[in-house]
């Protein structure tokens, strides 16, 4: 055979392999399956706070009700809005605010001026200290506290010093206030269902007399005169604020269609009440005539607790996390002159004005 002959069969063969290579790759390519597209992840937008080394009080009926520690860690998230300005506090109200601080894994007991000044710290136990209140004159605070295992009602004077115990073996006992001439105090006490009922005793001590008689109830408050108290209750089935008596009698509702917090205040003047409300992680703070009329919303961002007047009623006190850690605020009852009083590494929060 001559040589033109092999190069035109190698020519050949070669021109039938590439042919099989592009009839090979439509193939493959036909019969390849296209990947679906994955989901993208979510994120939930109000994350499970973990738990935190404080102990917690017994859980309530409903979970709004339920007191809850804070930890630097455990921070709801926050809304991207302009801060507060620092500003100088020209007109605040005199006295002090006394209020829970979360130092060293535990909530103690703090106090400072009424212009964020002179904090410092009372309590140092190894255990939880919370819900603090002034006495009318100033002279006691009242708190929660579970030093002795179970929680308890503790007096202290408003230096730290004298730290007793009023109750004993009542059950789990929270939110203390005092009457307006500081002879009484009205809480409440989670029985062994976690039900909560309020109680009133004397500030000496004797005998606690439970005046609730319905639902699961928190954050009782006297009004000034002394003849009402405002507090929290799912007796209706949501989460409400209600007004009786001093003595329980004449229960009546006062907020409609909104889900209530339990800290709430009133008004020095006995006209209005300041309360909380919302979902978690984004309640605001309002304010109502006590007969449920001129409902006003102060806040619309953020999650914000605990409204407090001030002794002159120029001010609001309350904390928030709109800074990215649990703060307190003050805020005059129009809504305006937002201002912050701490700036702590440690949250601050239930603060209680007084004088």
């Amino acid at each position: 055979m001559r040589r033109w002959d092999f190069g035109f069969l190698r020519f050949g063969i070669l021109l039938l392999g590439f042919g099989i290579f592009l009839i090979a790759c439509n193939f493959f390519s036909t019969v390849s399956p296209t990947l679906s597209p994955q989901p993208t992840s979510t994120t939930n937008r109000f994350p499970t706070l973990p738990p935190t080394s404080t102990p917690q009080p017994p859980i309530a009926l409903t979970p709004r009700f339920t007191p809850t520690t804070l930890t630097a860690s455990a921070q709801p998230p926050n809304n991207p809005t302009a801060t507060p300005t620092q500003l100088p506090i020209t007109n605040y109200s005199s006295g002090h605010i006394v209020f829970t601080c979360f130092i060293d894994g535990f909530d103690n007991i703090c106090l400072m001026d009424g212009d964020g000044k002179n904090s410092k710290r009372l309590t140092f136990t190894k255990a939880t200290d919370f819900y603090p209140t002034l006495s009318p004159d100033g002279q006691t605070i009242a708190f929660s506290t579970r030093r002795d295992g179970n929680f308890e009602i503790y007096l202290m004077n408003a230096d730290g010093s004298n730290q007793r115990a009023i109750t004993q073996g009542l059950g789990s006992c929270f939110a203390p206030n005092y009457s307006p001439d500081g002879k009484k105090i009205v809480f409440v006490v989670a029985d062994e269902k976690n039900v909560q009922h309020i109680y009133v005793m004397g500030t000496a001590g004797g005998s606690p007399v439970k005046i609730s008689d319905a639902g699961s109830n928190v954050d009782p408050t006297f009004s000034p005169d002394g003849k009402f108290i405002a507090f929290g209750s799912d007796r209706d089935g949501t989460p409400s604020l209600y007004v009786m008596n001093a003595d329980g009698k004449n229960v009546r509702r006062v907020t409609q269609n909104m889900v209530v917090g339990g800290r709430n205040d009133w008004s020095p003047d006995g006209k209005r009440i300041a309360f909380y409300a919302g979902v978690p992680y984004r309640r605001d703070i309002f304010v109502i005539n006590a007969d449920g009329s001129g409902l006003g919303q102060l806040t619309n961002e953020s999650d914000n607790r605990g409204p407090t007047w001030s002794p002159d009623g120029k001010w609001i006190a309350f904390n928030s996390f709109r800074d990215e850690n649990n703060e307190i605020y003050i805020i005059h009852p129009d809504g305006s002159a937002l201002t912050r009083l701490t700036n702590d590494p440690r949250p601050d929060w239930q603060p209680k004005w007084g004088r």
